[in-house]
């Protein structure tokens, strides 16, 4: 970690890491990556079932009306808000220095694992997972598509996991963090894990983490308890 970073963390009581977020797939991996760092952060909770993520407050921050947004206080000249997961959560570790290889072929593993989850697994969650909860009318075609295609980029993921102990190779790394997110909320798209051993596997390894349970206490409890 720079020492910089620790300079102002102890400067100032507050914590100087803030994330505007809720208890999505996505908003989930930016605070078990703040908890496996070990930084002070707070959060502010944007209840997205009730619309605040489209509020003119909110979309000052993010144009794109989306969770989650860090805003980084720690900086000299002004703070940076800085959006999208992925981002995020190598931003972080390139301050720290922690869960991210500094090069060579084990960095860039791990940056083939965070484009595959953000251009396959994802999206494919995501949307399979709309249509099937959410669409005003049945949509068979959608409903298809996008449930063969989590089932294929989870085969893919377990493929990758047959041979290694975490998705970028012998070291847990933010791409773990990255594809823990929609794992954890498999459920919404309808996923299970009991076709994919070395994911089921590998699952139950990341959710054991005092860190990753932390992470996910916190985003947990901004869900309002009707």
């Amino acid at each position: 970690m720079s020492g910089s970073f620790i300079r102002a963390a102890a400067e100032d009581a507050r914590p100087l890491l803030e994330v505007h977020t809720f208890a999505t797939p996505n908003s989930v991996k930016v605070s078990i990556a703040l908890e496996e760092l070990g930084l002070p952060y707070a959060l502010h909770g944007i209840n997205v079932r009730k619309g605040e993520q489209k509020t003119a407050d909110f979309l000052a921050l993010n144009p794109n009306g989306k969770v989650p947004v860090l805003v980084d206080r720690t900086l000299e000249d002004s703070p940076l808000v800085l959006t999208e997961s992925a981002a995020i959560l190598v931003y972080l570790a390139e301050k720290t220095g922690q869960l991210l290889p500094a090069g060579g072929d084990a960095r860039a593993r791990v940056f083939e694992q965070l484009f595959f989850h953000a251009s396959g697994l994802s999206p494919a969650f995501g949307q399979s997972g709309f249509f099937q909860r959410f669409a005003a009318e049945p949509q068979p075609l959608a409903i298809e598509r996008f449930s063969s295609e989590e089932k294929r980029t989870l085969g893919v993921l377990d493929g990758v996991l047959a041979s290694r102990p975490f998705v970028a190779g012998d070291a847990f790394t933010i791409a773990d963090i990255a594809h823990f997110g929609w794992l954890w909320r498999r459920a919404f798209a309808g996923v299970s894990l009991d076709d994919t051993p070395s994911v089921a596997r590998w699952y139950e390894a990341i959710a054991a983490r005092p860190a990753v349970q932390r992470g996910i206490a916190r985003v947990e409890a901004l869900v309002p308890q009707d």
